[in-house]
């Protein structure tokens, strides 16, 4: 038999980041990126310009990220979102729009990964962000199930709200919290318990949001159209847009695992990168 390892890779558009090479995550925030907002709890669109087999998994997605109540979740958890309808026009090329995240899919083709979550930042702030789901993959029998589907769809997404991943390793035991269950934030050869956020996942994001902005990035009316990199901008917030399936335009790897480049940075000067986390296909 075939063994297969995905990868995923995740893209922000940012001013300044470091990262820290680990194997499981204490803390799994993507830097110190985050939308801002006045208070909490705050709601994240998620458009939706999924075909009919996706809707589901984005629904999930929206709900579980979205949980205050229950055993082993946090009732502080300040994410909320809501589905609404998608702007994008092209979705192989899945056009970010300011103040919220736009998640497509399509067939990518054969490129080695699954889904790709792509986060604009201005500073510390994120603006807009993508999620592309990759029909290639998810068409063949391996990837066509609704396991490797919610795992992928809500892991991307949990990325746009700043979290790294809690694990790495696609072979070791999953990441469980005091329910026994895993997360959409480890990498696994097995996805069954793996399908929604952990204790750790929620804990992750109210320590992310513990203070107030005094002004907002979310949705309408927002305070960045003269900010850094407008001068070379492409997208409706004045980012950068680059084309997240061209590994050309990754730039240069700068983290390696079990001998491979998995992050990649691409400097276009004045505060403003891009930065690409890849988990290759074996």
């Amino acid at each position: 038999m075939v063994r297969f390892r995905l990868w995923f890779a995740v893209v922000a558009v940012i001013g300044t980041t470091s990262f820290a090479s680990s194997t499981a995550h204490a803390n799994h925030a993507w830097g110190n990126y985050h939308w801002a907002r006045t208070a909490n709890p705050f709601t994240v669109k998620l458009g939706d310009n999924l075909t009919a087999i996706w809707d589901a998994y984005l629904g999930y997605s929206s709900t579980d990220w979205s949980v205050t109540s229950g055993s082993c979740n946090n009732s502080a958890n300040p994410v909320r979102t809501t589905i609404v309808s998608g702007s994008v026009s092209n979705v192989k090329r899945c056009t970010a729009l300011s103040g919220t995240v736009q998640v497509c899919n399509s067939s990518y083709g054969g490129n080695g990964w699954l889904g790709i979550a792509s986060i604009w930042a201005n500073g510390d702030h994120i603006t807009q962000a993508t999620v592309k789901l990759n029909d290639y993959y998810f068409n063949q029998a391996q990837y066509n199930t609704p396991a490797w589907r919610r795992l992928v769809a809500e892991q991307e997404v949990g990325h746009c709200f700043g979290l790294n991943h809690q694990d790495e390793d696609f072979n070791n035991a999953d990441v469980l919290d005091a329910c026994g269950r895993g997360t959409c934030m480890d990498y696994s050869n097995d996805p069954a318990n793996q399908g929604t956020p952990n204790q750790h996942d929620y804990n992750q994001l109210v320590t992310i949001y513990n203070h107030n902005d005094s002004f907002t990035t979310l949705a309408a009316g927002l305070p960045f159209a003269s900010g850094p990199g407008n001068s070379q901008g492409m997208g409706n917030s004045g980012a950068i847009d680059i084309d997240t399936e061209n590994q050309g335009e990754w730039g240069q790897a700068i983290r390696f695992a079990n001998g491979r480049p998995i992050l990649f940075e691409r400097d276009f000067g004045g505060g403003q990168k891009v930065i690409t986390h890849v988990f290759w296909a074996e």
